[in-house]
């Protein structure tokens, strides 16, 4: 009883609010200070163009930044993730959000508003009930592809800005023709200020993530357009910026534009939790702590119902922000909240300061994150490791920049599941042999063909039985036993790999039994050593068919009780 009152209160202390700030001394300030201040300095110029790219007044993404940094200090679990307004998940629900309202519009706001809600809900309940599993159903080869589309969409929607021409909206291969129709109508201010910002901040990323670059850019680019007054000379700036805070209030929407949502709020809660559970893998405690993906959820999702509360849009875990924080020195979350007050202290008082920063700063800011969430290396290691799943990436990646981004999205969790299941579908039963002097079975080659015992086959099923794969496993097993029906006395089901036996595959192994019992040999399992498969022997009724008895630990143990010249127990029980 105690025992298991110590692990309820163990289970009850880990949902706690700020559990990512336990254990914390002062000891820990210093780095946390450097983490803070550092993690500020890289989320001002960052938050800004991620707003814009998003469709938003810039100081939106200073308030979304606090609300992801704040929820996620009191109610997630990792000590060093960064959760606020990402670039991987804005393109995204701006573009589906433009199918239902003008970009920028006040009911564009509400809307985004209400989606971040939605999202922020799915995303913590997700966490509540400990579905991280979610967070696995994106495959690697999919997940490069997504990030390949949302690069060219970011850089398509910075394209104006950084040649200072007029902005477009619509499909995206529209748009680039309209930029290409007036690209003779380039500012070269623009163009020099959203390169040269570029220039900085990749080369400082090749010195050190902890430099921060785009800040040293952005103020660069804005002494730049004061001293040459480059406003007069087409340059765009984003003036001054209201001060203060936005008023808190819960976002509201008719039926139609809710309903409208829902999907769109599925795949980018879908979107948000493999990113959060990435970089909540990528960045354990150091102290040994096992990852929390689940409170993780929690408070990343926490974080998006408050950025909906105070009017900002939807949030996501920051794998380079989180790897700042973990690079400087960053021991809690306390770094997050030092990096909240700055950044909350600059959208609250100093919009005046932000007046002359030239838009092309931030496009080139953006150019350098789409640029960075191009994973070369993958690319060319699939390529090279496995052709066919480089298909997947072209697929998804096409699909997420010429069809509506929605719809990419959905291709690519649709490929990632198909691609998932693939092998299932084409698992094939297999005929094992012994490997002499042990007592092991194994796949027959033409270096090691292995004993055969005569009268006896010994098959395998190398993944879980399910509907996918049902028709295969029956037709398989009983093509081989027909191809020695002559001698074949005792089948033996090698099981070790069967994992999980869902009802069509169970009716189709009582077929297969059925069908053994017809040729007039013995069926028998042997290793089936999952939990949930045996289960499901005795819920279908096949532990009772096949016999106890006839139920081993071990192929050498079912063949010694009921191998050829061996006396049978009894015969094998009828089929229903």
């Amino acid at each position: 009883m105690d025992r298991a009152k110590t692990a309820s209160a163990v289970k009850l202390a880990s949902w706690l609010p700020m559990r990512a700030l336990n254990g914390w001394s002062v000891k820990d300030l210093n780095g946390d200070l450097a983490a803070g201040i550092t993690l500020a300095a890289i989320a001002i110029p960052e938050q800004m163009a991620t707003a814009r790219l998003g469709g938003f007044a810039p100081q939106v993404g200073f308030f979304t930044f606090v609300a992801g940094s704040v929820a996620f200090a009191l109610l997630g679990a990792n000590r060093q993730l960064s959760a606020g307004a990402d670039s991987t998940i804005t393109p995204l629900f701006a573009g589906g959000l433009a199918l239902i309202a003008a970009s920028s519009s006040p009911h564009y706001l509400a809307l985004a508003a209400m989606l971040a809600l939605m999202v922020g809900l799915l995303v913590a309940l997700s966490g509540v009930f400990r579905l991280g599993w979610i967070a696995d159903l994106l495959s690697v080869p999919v997940t490069t592809g997504f990030l390949a589309g949302i690069s060219v969409h970011i850089i398509v929607s910075q394209l104006p800005s950084l040649l200072g021409l007029p902005p477009e909206s619509g499909e995206t291969v529209r748009r680039v023709g309209e930029i290409a129709a007036n690209i003779h109508l380039t500012n070269p201010w623009s163009l020099a200020i959203g390169l040269g910002v570029f220039a900085i901040v990749f080369a400082a990323g090749h010195v050190s993530a902890r430099i921060p670059a785009a800040l040293i850019g952005m103020v660069l680019a804005t002494l730049g357009v004061v001293a040459f007054d480059l406003r007069n000379r087409g340059v765009e700036v984003l003036g001054a910026l209201p001060n203060g805070l936005p008023a808190p209030g819960v976002p509201t929407a008719d039926y139609q534009d809710a309903r409208a949502l829902v999907p769109l709020a599925l795949l980018i809660a879908i979107v948000v939790m493999v990113q959060t559970a990435a970089t909540s893998r990528s960045f354990a405690s150091q102290d040994g702590e096992a990852p929390d993906v689940n409170l993780d959820f929690v408070g990343v999702g926490a974080g998006s119902i408050v950025a909906a509360l105070f009017g900002a849009f939807a949030v996501n875990a920051s794998p380079p922000r989180t790897a700042i924080v973990a690079q400087t020195g960053g021991r809690s979350q306390l770094s997050g909240l030092i990096a909240a007050a700055i950044v909350l202290a600059l959208g609250a008082f100093g919009g005046s300061l932000l007046a002359n920063v030239p838009q092309a700063a931030l496009a080139g800011v953006l150019m350098f994150v789409a640029q960075h969430i191009l994973r070369w290396q993958v690319f060319a290691k699939v390529w090279r490791e496995a052709p066919g799943e480089f298909a997947l990436i072209l697929i998804t990646m096409i699909a997420i920049v010429v069809l509506p981004i929605e719809t990419g999205v959905a291709i690519g969790i649709g490929l990632s599941l198909l691609h998932g299941i693939w092998g299932s579908t084409r698992t094939q039963p297999i005929e094992l042999a012994q490997v002499p002097g042990t007592s092991v079975w194994w796949p027959p080659s033409g270096s090691s063909p292995g004993e055969r015992h005569p009268g006896v086959l010994v098959a395998a099923f190398q993944a879980p039985l399910s509907f996918v794969n049902a028709d295969r496993f029956k037709r398989g097993l009983s093509d081989l036993i027909d191809a020695r029906s002559e001698d074949v006395k005792l089948v033996v089901l090698e099981a070790s790999n069967i994992a999980e036996i869902d009802y069509t595959a169970a009716q189709a192994l009582i077929d297969t039994i059925c069908h053994c019992r017809d040729k007039g040999a013995v069926f028998a399992i042997a290793r089936m050593e999952s939990l949930r498969a045996q289960a499901a022997l005795q819920r279908f009724g096949i532990a009772d068919i096949v016999g106890a008895e006839r139920i081993f630990h071990s192929v050498d143990a079912a063949i010694k009780s009921l191998g050829p010249g061996k006396p049978q127990l009894k015969e094998q029980d009828s089929m229903p």
